[in-house]
């Protein structure tokens, strides 16, 4: 799949037939689906990230003898302006889930690691594009990928990296969604992996402070703290708790003379 700026033209660059230029978030498309036009398929195929092209299609690489009525004419070169934003090689990821769960866990794990790999490039992707919902069931069918048996602690090593990565990521995802319980079990998890990760230690501080769980949340951002004291998110979210837990108690002490006043009144 690919995210591309296009532009097409006619004749000398001076028609517009065809673009996506005032799109912000333009799609991720898929070669052969999406993109149709051999001319183009081959030319993108051709560039990396990053990189912007012009192409000049003649008729049969593009619309052919019959054009495309009213806004192409028969027999026409046509030319495009590409520039491709983001692509990932879904090749593998669409060979692997149209095999059988048995073939599935005969594949070797480098194969299944990488089909993974590119499953959370597609979350990363749409998580970009703050497309929150996408990315997390991205990121959930990476980790269904997996959930195979490790025949040794290499391979079980291997596998919990990319757990971790995943989990840290779902937890992100479940805070960009606001939906803090589900932010903390997936922090708790990736904690699961490694004790020391601050990164985990974070979302699970992030994840109680939306919940106004202040003790907790002090509890998970002292540690990640301790463990990268100059960092300035953690810093920042410590600062965030200690102003949100005096407004808190403030709130607490209002309420509390509040309660007792009338019986002051009438002592």
């Amino acid at each position: 799949g690919c995210t591309v700026k296009y532009s097409g033209y006619l004749g000398n660059w001076n028609k517009l037939f065809c673009s996506n230029g005032n799109s912000k978030y333009p799609r991720l498309m898929k070669l052969g689906k999406d993109i149709t036009l051999w001319g183009l398929e081959i030319g993108l195929l051709s560039m990396t990230k990053g990189e912007a092209a012009l192409f000049v299609l003649a008729p049969e690489y593009a619309y052919g003898q019959r054009g495309c009525p009213p806004s192409i004419p028969p027999n026409t070169t046509v030319l495009f302006k590409v520039e491709v934003l983001d692509f990932i090689d879904s090749e593998e990821c669409d060979a692997f889930f149209e095999l059988t769960y048995e073939q599935r866990d005969r594949l070797p794990l480098e194969k299944v690691l990488k089909v993974a790999a590119t499953e959370r490039e597609f979350g990363n992707y749409f998580f970009y594009k703050q497309r929150f919902k996408i990315a997390k069931d991205r990121y959930k069918r990476a980790l269904s990928i997996l959930g195979r048996n490790s025949s040794s602690k290499a391979e079980q090593s291997q596998i919990n990296a990319s757990k971790l990565l995943l989990f840290l990521n779902l937890s992100l995802t479940y805070l960009k969604l606001e939906r803090a319980d589900r932010a903390l079990k997936y922090g708790e998890l990736a904690l699961e992996m490694d004790q020391r990760s601050a990164k985990a230690l974070f979302r699970c501080g992030q994840a109680c402070l939306y919940m106004r769980e202040y003790s907790k949340s002090r509890d998970f951002l002292a540690r990640a703290q301790c463990i990268q004291p100059f960092n300035r998110d953690i810093n920042n979210e410590l600062k965030k708790l200690a102003r949100y837990y005096k407004e808190y108690m403030e709130v607490e002490k209002e309420m509390c003379c509040q309660m007792f006043d009338p019986l002051n009144s009438y002592g």
